[in-house]
């Protein structure tokens, strides 16, 4: 029964702290939905954009760079010049990739970031980080938390386009 309850229904993941088990549940979530229901987007619908939205090429871009990008504003670290060519890197067209390329991607950087969150004390959660180049001050929760639900939106724009095709 435990493989048909979401990732949330299956209690807690070993190692992370009860306040991020919301977090990890929502990315674990994403990349069982990515490998259910996007790994097999074939090579030629991978870059389109029925009705002009978004291609599931660039959602899984996307959902692997915000995950990076906020869990390394997360650790009071600036963006390093590959992740910000990653992220403009995100709207291009990569023909070279499958979206087996681009779900396993997605999910090492979940793996990292579950690894990280185990290292995080619950203590810490309301502390100031900033955010991006103009370093907009939000809390350490706040972008965990962020990383998350924006995950979980681009997941489901995925599941949509990808059902359209």
């Amino acid at each position: 029964m435990s493989d048909t309850l979401e990732v949330w229904m299956r209690g807690p993941v070993e190692g992370v702290p009860a306040l991020l088990q919301p977090v990890a549940h929502a990315l674990l979530q994403a990349v069982e939905d990515a490998e259910d229901k996007l790994i097999h987007i074939a090579p030629a619908d991978l870059w389109q954009r029925p009705n002009g939205v978004a291609s599931v090429g660039f959602h899984l871009l996307h959902m692997r760079g915000v995950v990076d990008r906020m869990f390394t504003y997360s650790l009071e670290k600036p963006l390093s010049e590959t992740q910000f060519a990653a992220l403009k890197a995100e709207t291009e067209v990569h023909d070279h990739l499958t979206a087996s390329d681009l779900v396993t991607g997605f999910k090492q950087q979940v793996t990292e970031a579950i690894t990280q969150l185990k290292q995080t004390k619950e203590t810490g959660l309301t502390a100031t980080r900033y955010l991006g180049r103009k370093r907009i001050p939000v809390t350490l929760i706040g972008l965990l938390f962020h990383a998350a639900e924006h995950i979980q939106r681009h997941t489901g724009q995925a599941l949509v386009t990808a059902r359209m095709l």
